[in-house]
């Protein structure tokens, strides 16, 4: 947990001086985390729109179709609030390179970018320590503690997609989950917000 918290307060302090320069950063900061079992559901009748003096609300039929799952693989910028995500069948190695060759494409090669993650098996399986071995020193993690994912910013992004996209969403197909999942992300890509932690009196506690 410090180690965590003492990041997010680097990051807090950086975040701080580029507001007063134009100096590229020389680490870059990213939360990254996976949200499974997203289900791609659709109704087996269509929804019934509000009629004034019979219900005011959107009726929905209670039974539904299941049309399968999906991960968000999803990686927040502490620093400008960007999200670069993948939208998947599964969460393996494979699919997490992919996101780590996302982040490398898009970031400047001369910089680091520092992951914050779990210790899922994916992030540290020999397949993604491959793939590090042939990016040496661009990539370095900073792992959360076990049962500690509540510690990674990026939480609160998944909360918010939760509130608002993926709330009561119903599609068609699962390509069309997979659409506007990532149409949600560019929507918030195109306002960001920058996400903090602002709780560091617990840094004391755990230091002392």
């Amino acid at each position: 947990m410090k180690n965590i918290l003492l990041v997010y307060q680097a990051v807090a302090l950086q975040n701080e001086e580029r507001g007063r320069t134009d100096t590229p950063p020389s680490v870059i900061t990213i939360s990254v985390d996976e949200k499974p079992g997203v289900q791609a559901i659709a109704n087996t009748a269509p929804d019934l729109l509000p009629v004034a003096g019979k219900h005011a609300k959107v009726a929905r039929d209670h039974e539904y179709q299941r049309l399968g799952t999906c991960s968000i693989l999803a990686a927040l910028d502490l620093h400008d609030g960007h999200v670069t995500a993948r939208v998947e069948h599964r969460h393996r190695s494979i699919e997490f390179i992919a996101l780590l060759k996302d982040l490398d494409r898009y970031y400047p090669p001369e910089c680091t970018i520092r992951l914050i993650m779990d210790n899922h098996s994916a992030h540290i399986s020999k397949e993604t320590h491959a793939y590090l071995a042939t990016r040496p020193n661009r990539f370095r993690y900073v792992l959360t503690p076990t049962h500690g994912s509540w510690l990674n910013i990026v939480e609160t992004l998944f909360g918010k997609m939760a509130r608002t996209f993926l709330k009561h969403i119903r599609v068609q197909s699962w390509e069309e989950l997979r659409d506007r999942i990532l149409r949600g992300v560019a929507e918030i890509n195109a306002a960001p917000v920058v996400h903090r932690w602002k709780k560091f009196g617990a840094l004391d506690e755990v230091i002392f």
